[in-house]
């Protein structure tokens, strides 16, 4: 039986794109769950029934708009999902957050979470200690916030302006957005209503021309990036 991965989508706009196919690649049936659904997008907090982990052997909490540490979030489905992912931990579900996926990790074991002074949007190079696991190299980023190190976890990779990657036991969060091909990005760029993208200093039409510039390599450092979460933190397959 093929082993299964969960995508946890916390916002309707951010899915698993290129993460699914690295998935697939690797031999892993794929599974997604709605966490907040779009006639809920203007006010998203909300009590939410999780999947149990136990059923799948990694779960990918994917991005979201939204801070982790808001309190009516946290207070609800947030909170929920934290439970969710210290139970799968427990219980030997490997774990790989994406951006605000990520900041959860960081939030769920005993890190913070905060604005950023530095926020990211657009291509940046990532600087990796290993890039057996995540490959350095330019990675989209689109955040605002960044993350303080849980304790006992280990710092993979970084930019100037934040941490990128980190493991703890058989969890990994990453800060940028590994999924990000021209289709995702163009979706995200539709409800770029606040300007983030010109703040960053860029057009809409600059960033889609470097992400189809960049697709083959995207595509190529995603599937090892993959592999190597399943090789060195996952351990390919839950423990027996």
């Amino acid at each position: 039986m093929a082993p299964k991965v969960l995508f946890l989508r916390n916002e309707p706009m951010a899915t698993e794109a290129l993460l699914a196919d690295a998935f697939a690649d690797h031999g892993f049936a794929i599974e997604t769950f709605e966490v907040v659904p779009p006639e809920r997008i203007e006010n998203p907090a909300g009590e939410v029934r999780f999947p149990d982990p136990a059923g799948y052997d990694v779960i990918v909490p994917l991005g979201a708009t939204w801070p982790v540490y808001d309190e009516a979030l946290r207070s609800t489905w947030v909170g929920d999902e934290m439970q969710l992912m210290r139970t799968a931990a427990e219980g030997g579900t490997a774990l790989l957050g994406v951006c605000f996926g990520g900041q959860l990790l960081a939030q769920t074991f005993g890190g913070t979470v905060s604005r950023s002074p530095h926020p990211e949007v657009g291509w940046y190079d990532v600087a990796s200690d290993r890039p057996d696991i995540v490959p350095g190299g330019p990675w989209f980023q689109w955040h605002f916030d960044r993350w303080t190190l849980p304790p006992g976890a280990t710092e993979l990779a970084r930019t100037t302006g934040a941490s990128q990657a980190f493991v703890l036991g058989r969890a990994m969060a990453l800060q940028f957005h590994p999924e990000v091909d021209a289709d995702l990005l163009t979706v995200w760029l539709a409800a770029d209503h606040n300007g983030d993208v010109a703040a960053a200093g860029f057009t809409h039409d600059e960033l889609l021309t470097r992400t189809n510039e960049l697709a083959a390599d995207t595509a190529s450092r995603i599937h090892r990036l993959v592999g190597g979460f399943l090789t060195h933190v996952a351990g390919q397959l839950r423990p027996s």
